[in-house]
């Protein structure tokens, strides 16, 4: 059955098109058949599709209200679904959420960009209210400063929220934007300490699934 995994954030700038293009080919070199579905109206994850010519990932792009019924049109075929979610416009956010198995939130190391999560925070439980718990929903710490911790304050805000913080995370690197400049992604380059960054998050990602799977 189709797994859909959407990264969403209000806010625009927390990188959710660089972890969702990265999660997604790391999945696929891990053999699973995915599908990049660009929600945003401003096309970046489509952008970067057209600069490689669909050679990495297959990617299509979904950004009207009716998003969850395209989505599950288009599924058949495909092991996982990414949702590169659309910042600041709420029907579509509401559109996500609620046709999602899994959600991340990236959220930068400041308290001011978790703060900003609020509504979609509570647009996630409503959900999780009459869905059982589900979707699974986490933070994401994204483009954190390399040798620096989070600060006490930070964590504090994220225990405000009662969601699960996952343990991997990204730190800001030059091969991210290098990368998706040239149609690529961190794992089209050379050796590089940001696939071992993507891969612990598809990891994780994945012990979630197997979850879901030993439920039904």
């Amino acid at each position: 059955m189709t797994k859909i995994i959407s990264i969403l954030n209000q806010k625009g700038g927390c990188g959710k098109t660089t972890i969702a293009l990265n999660l997604a080919h790391s999945l696929d070199i891990s053999g699973y058949k995915v599908l990049v579905v660009d929600s945003d109206p401003q096309g970046s994850a489509r952008d970067w599709n057209a600069l490689n010519e669909g050679s990495i990932l297959p990617v299509i792009g979904l950004d009207r209200d009716s998003l969850a019924s395209d989505v599950k049109a288009v599924k058949n075929g495909y092991d996982i679904i990414i949702i590169d979610g659309a910042p600041s416009i709420e029907k579509m956010l509401i559109a996500s959420v609620k046709v999602s198995d899994i959600i991340i939130i990236p959220v930068q190391p400041s308290p001011y960009d978790i703060w900003a999560t609020a509504d979609l925070v509570d647009l996630i439980k409503a959900r999780q209210e009459v869905m059982d718990g589900k979707p699974f929903a986490s933070f994401l710490v994204s483009r954190a400063i390399k040798n620096t911790k989070l600060s006490s304050e930070v964590a504090e805000v994220l225990k405000q929220y009662e969601l699960p913080v996952l343990e991997a995370y990204t730190t800001q690197k030059v091969v991210y934007p290098t990368s998706a400049s040239e149609g690529q992604t961190v794992f089209s380059v050379a050796s590089n300490d940001a696939t071992v960054e993507i891969d612990s998050i598809k990891n994780e990602l994945i012990k979630v699934l197997n979850e879901f799977k030993n439920k039904n």
